[in-house]
């Protein structure tokens, strides 16, 4: 069960990292996707703030995942799926311009993006940490 925590988390990690860097580093194609701009007008300034955002998560989802602690990982997962699940909501209501199958795509993905991340959740209340494990370590 841990290893499959392991990989979820790193999948994460890597998934915020690789998603951080390209809108941080190239925001302007960042927001030219469709599912991105949603149809509004380019603002640098938002594109570079969530790039930085979404690195810094990329951060605390990389320390769960190589110390795999009770309170780090359960913190993570929280932190992420406190982005995920509004992200969700925000994209439903803005699917307009988007062709069905286009849009179709997006929330599955974005379903998905809260699914692993509470799948994982559910898997640390069947692991045996220790509550008073002050080290962080299992």
């Amino acid at each position: 069960m841990r290893r499959w925590l392991r990989v979820g988390l790193a999948f994460l990690a890597a998934t915020q990292l690789v998603v951080g860097l390209w809108a941080l580093l190239l925001p302007a194609r960042f927001f030219a996707l469709e599912v991105v701009g949603m149809g509004m007008a380019y603002n640098k300034h938002l594109m570079l703030d969530y790039g930085a955002m979404t690195l810094a998560s990329a951060v605390v989802l990389g320390a769960a995942t190589i110390n795999m602690g009770q309170w780090i990982t359960r913190t993570a997962l929280v932190m992420y799926l406190t982005w995920a699940v509004p992200h969700f909501f925000v994209h439903l209501t803005m699917l307009d311009h988007l062709a069905p199958s286009t849009a179709a795509l997006l929330m599955v993905a974005l379903g998905l993006a809260i699914a692993l991340p509470a799948g994982l959740l559910a898997l640390t209340e069947r692991e045996p940490w220790r509550l008073d494990d002050s080290s962080g370590r299992i």
